[in-house]
């Protein structure tokens, strides 16, 4: 199975009293929402699913794929590692899963996937993580497929 987390772009800072929901993205983070998009489109098989938090910054995020998606409560801000790898059937979905979601969930869940003690691992705003789980005959094993930073060409 492959798991594929992706950080939402960069957000406006919550205002004093706000919700931390409906934060949006900067230009900035737009921007790079688009040119990740663009890379996961040449890469994402159709048959990905996509998985995205309820947060307006990742639905925007997620709107840059032009691609249809699911929003889960489950993987909001504040979810743990487990809540996201339940919503994305890990590691038995037999489709690729795209999470767009948050930090520290999403180091959290690096971390746990690699076996590293239990620490968030920095995932960069807008950043893609690609995992994937394999069965060998020594057991099964997880693999990094691929990192990408938002701003690479």
């Amino acid at each position: 199975m492959d798991l594929i987390l992706w950080r939402h772009a960069e957000a406006h800072d919550e205002a004093p009293g706000g919700d931390d929901l409906a934060r949006e993205l900067t230009p900035k983070g737009a921007k790079h929402a688009r040119r990740m998009a663009e890379w996961l489109n040449t890469v994402l098989p159709e048959s990905t699913r996509v998985l995205v938090s309820p947060a307006q910054r990742t639905q925007q995020t997620a709107a840059a794929l032009k691609r249809k998606f699911k929003t889960v409560a489950a993987i909001a801000p504040g979810a743990s590692a487990d809540d996201l790898l339940a919503a994305a059937r890990w590691p038995d979905a037999r489709e690729p899963v795209l999470v767009v979601g948050h930090q520290p969930t999403m180091g959290l869940t690096i971390s746990q996937l690699l076996g590293t003690a239990a620490h968030e691992w920095s995932v960069r705003k807008g950043a893609v993580w690609w995992l994937r789980h394999r069965e060998r005959e020594e057991g099964a094993e997880v693999i990094v497929v691929a990192v990408r930073a938002p701003d690479l060409p």
